[in-house]
């Protein structure tokens, strides 16, 4: 019995096969890695960036923004990354001289680009829901994921790049009397419309854990904005932090040029203030809250530093990568970073770092220290 010849790139006739369909999807792609690239980039360098790299405390928002975009970027690739895959993958099929040391580098290119970029949206993904079930470190692998897909991406738009030229403007739509007699289905046009629709759709349905106007529709995010204790989500509770509760002789101790220590009824006492300040999490979900406390400024005057200090934050959670923390100058001296001992109008819940944890303005949530016990003035 002979076997059927193997496919040939020519077995795939379908017009939507093209390089202007390519070019197209391959740009609104393109758009969603740069979105996803750069505010992944200000995250990252928020929680470890070199010592001169400085970031504002203002606006606000900005991170609450930035996270916001960078997960929302990273969900609405995925049926971008599938279309753009099914528009070349007759490629593979065309046979390879090896001698040819474009479309060499061009094939190894892409199957770095294509293997980096679906590992980083599946562990990216996985993030948003709190599950790590791998050995290495997700947020160093995660980074230098997005350099390498940066890295062959810049390959494969080099080597494309006359093809992309030749299809950057638009080709007349093909017509079904065009089309070869045993083609049928969508045209560019409709496969653009269902590509775009299926973006927008994945977007709108996730987008609302950052965006509360959406929330009732963000049926695929992983956390609704207004739900835990206080009205606010809980990422990592009390007891997985090992903080079973809180000792009655708690105090907090502020090293400084004086070493001040209050107890939490002495905390109440001082002058209390107010800040409308979000939790914005590097999963992307992000909330607003009331918050009352003592601003880190007022705790600085008074231990005898100046208001530009930095303060490293230490949290009373055993072990983690966030037990400690550092406010920069800029966000020490902020009027808007407290001390926080409110929450919403009442007490902070245990899970929410009762009895006093950092609340800052443009700051990741894990940087928002919980169970705070201590503030050292270190610079």
């Amino acid at each position: 019995m002979k076997l059927p010849a193997p496919p040939t790139e020519k077995s795939f006739p379908s017009p939507l096969h093209h390089p202007r369909v390519a070019t197209v999807i391959g740009r609104w792609l393109g758009i969603a890695v740069a979105v996803c690239f750069l505010t992944g980039l200000y995250s990252h360098f928020q929680q470890d960036g070199p010592a001169w790299l400085q970031f504002p405390s203002r606006p606000a928002n900005l991170y609450r923004v930035t996270q916001g975009l960078h997960v929302l970027s990273g969900t609405v690739a995925v049926p971008l990354l599938l279309a753009k895959l099914w528009t070349v993958y007759p490629k593979l099929f065309a046979k390879l001289n090896p001698k040819a040391v474009g479309p060499t580098i061009e094939r190894l290119s892409i199957l770095v680009l294509v293997s980096s970029m679906a590992l980083e949206l599946f562990i990216g993904f996985l993030n948003t829901v709190q599950w790590y079930p791998w050995p290495f470190p997700f947020r160093q692998t995660h980074y230098a994921l997005a350099w390498i897909i940066v890295g062959a991406l810049l390959v494969h738009v080099a080597v494309k790049l006359p093809l992309i030229r030749a299809h950057w403007r638009r080709t007349p739509e093909l017509t079904p009397e065009s089309l070869p007699p045993d083609v049928t289905g969508l045209t560019r046009r409709g496969l653009f419309r269902t590509v775009a629709g299926a973006a927008t759709l994945v977007g709108i349905t996730s987008v609302g854990q950052s965006a509360p106007p959406l929330g009732p529709v963000a049926v695929l995010a992983p956390r609704k904005p207004n739900v835990g204790p206080q009205g606010l989500p809980v990422n990592r509770t009390a007891e997985a932090a090992g903080v079973t509760g809180i000792d009655a002789n708690w105090r907090l101790t502020i090293v400084g040029p004086r070493q001040l220590s209050y107890t939490l009824d002495e905390l109440r006492r001082l002058p209390q203030n107010r800040s409308s300040l979000p939790i914005a999490c590097v999963e992307g979900w992000s909330q607003g809250a009331r918050w009352e406390g003592v601003r880190i400024r007022d705790l600085l005057e008074l231990c005898g530093a100046p208001k530009e200090s930095r303060v490293r934050v230490v949290s009373m959670e055993k072990g983690g990568f966030y037990a400690t923390s550092e406010l920069p100058e800029e966000f020490a001296a902020d009027p808007l970073t407290l001390l926080a001992l409110r929450l919403n109008g009442s007490e902070l819940a245990l899970d929410h770092g009762f009895p006093a944890r950092i609340i800052a303005p443009n700051r990741p949530g894990v940087l928002q220290t919980k169970w705070v016990h201590r503030l050292e003035v270190v610079g």
